[in-house]
């Protein structure tokens, strides 16, 4: 039974250690920023092929103790690296940290790479070279106030990297934290959903490969298959399984509308890349001048949140007006606005039922739930109750 730490974007957890466990992972524990679990080796090959959520899949070789860093030099020394990898191949070091006495990290990646290096030379008399900017073989320490846990990064290339995305706007959502606030607002396939601030198109085209069941990891590679003990036939057996589940590529009731053309041709690009452009209805519209395609569905979208003055003052006129039509024009439908601007909510007029902490990237936002029922639903009860900060 091997250990494994899957990362994610801050609020996705629970939604993570769910689709985890439905991939058969066992041993399932959500901390801060992804998700511990254990399974056979062979578990990271679907996990890294089929998450949504999962940013990278770190599979656990060392962990002990420490108060100085000839300690963790100790610990980094024990594993038989030369079983998991050729020396021939390239490596790299990165380290975080949460509450470490140790004051300097760059000194602590130094003794990793040392005492890596070092054991690699005893066992196979050569040392690894380092690539710090595409690694073979990439290699990751954790450190708390006492405890040090190694890792080698099964992923490689970061898994919100699907490879469809040729373009993207000035804050691009990543994409699997795109596919989390499409699950937390309950999409199903099916279900009509408008994203009318569309940008690049990153949240239609995760649910297109929702609607579709397109795994996410499919036509890209992993640093997993540079270990020695790489399946090759059992991966293809997994990748041929998935190729089978996808659906045919029909029209589905997914629209994205946005007021940019440059932005617009980006969504129809990255849809393009992926051979999904005849499934999305794409056009370009005004979110104040937009009607409901459907008499019920969900709106998930990011709206521009600005960083300079004008764009502040342009917001604020903004998000009364979206209020305004989220009210007249789509009643019985449910909205779902992710937002780093926490004026949004007083602003735009109306009360929202959930306000859901999420990061994307460093950037802390909120995701706020609005539903819309006849005749609004602000009311001086709801008024004087907000919701969780």
């Amino acid at each position: 039974m091997e250990r494994f730490f899957a990362t994610c974007p801050r609020g996705l957890e629970l939604l993570l250690a769910d689709e985890l466990r439905r991939l058969n992972a066992e041993k399932v524990h959500a901390v801060g920023g992804g998700v511990q679990f254990s399974g056979d080796f062979s578990l990271c090959y679907p996990v890294n092929l089929e998450s949504r959520l999962a940013s990278r899949v770190l599979w656990q070789v060392a962990a002990g103790q420490y108060r100085t860093e000839d300690d963790i030099y100790k610990i980094a020394a024990e594993p038989r690296w030369t079983d998991w990898f050729d020396p021939a191949r390239t490596i790299r070091v990165d380290v975080s940290a949460t509450k470490s006495p140790l004051t300097s990290l760059n000194y602590v990646t130094l003794k990793i790479k040392d005492a890596v290096c070092d054991k690699i030379r005893q066992l196979a008399n050569r040392r690894p070279s380092v690539d710090t900017r595409t690694p073979e073989i990439p290699i990751q320490g954790h450190l708390t106030e006492r405890d040090f846990t190694l890792y080698i990064d099964a992923t490689g290339e970061p898994l919100f990297k699907r490879g469809h995305r040729l373009a993207s706007g000035e804050a691009p959502l990543r994409e699997n934290l795109a596919a989390g606030i499409i699950q937390l607002a309950g999409w199903t396939p099916g279900t009509p959903l408008l994203d009318p601030m569309c940008g690049s198109g990153t949240i239609l085209l995760e649910a297109v490969c929702m609607a579709l069941d397109i795994a996410p990891g499919l036509g890209r590679h992993f640093a997993f298959e540079k270990f020695k003990n790489f399946q090759v036939r059992y991966w293809h057996e997994l990748v041929e399984q998935c190729r089978a589940r996808r659906k045919p590529r029909t029209p589905q009731a997914i629209f994205g509308s946005d007021l940019s053309a440059d932005a617009l041709r980006a969504a129809r690009a990255n849809l393009a890349s992926a051979g999904l452009e005849q499934v999305v209805s794409l056009k370009r519209a005004d979110v104040l001048d937009i009607t409901a395609p459907a008499k019920e569905g969900i709106i998930v979208t990011n709206p521009p949140y600005g960083v300079r003055l004008g764009e502040q003052q342009a917001l604020a006129e903004l998000y009364p007006k979206l209020g305004d039509v989220l009210k007249k024009q789509f009643t019985g439908w449910r909205a779902y606005l992710l937002s780093a601007d926490m004026r949004l909510p007083k602003l735009i007029h109306l009360a929202a039922s959930k306000r859901i902490p999420l990061f994307n990237g460093a950037l802390e936002c909120r995701l706020f739930e609005y539903k819309m029922v006849e005749g609004g639903m602000r009311t001086k009860k709801l008024e004087s109750s907000p919701g969780p900060q």
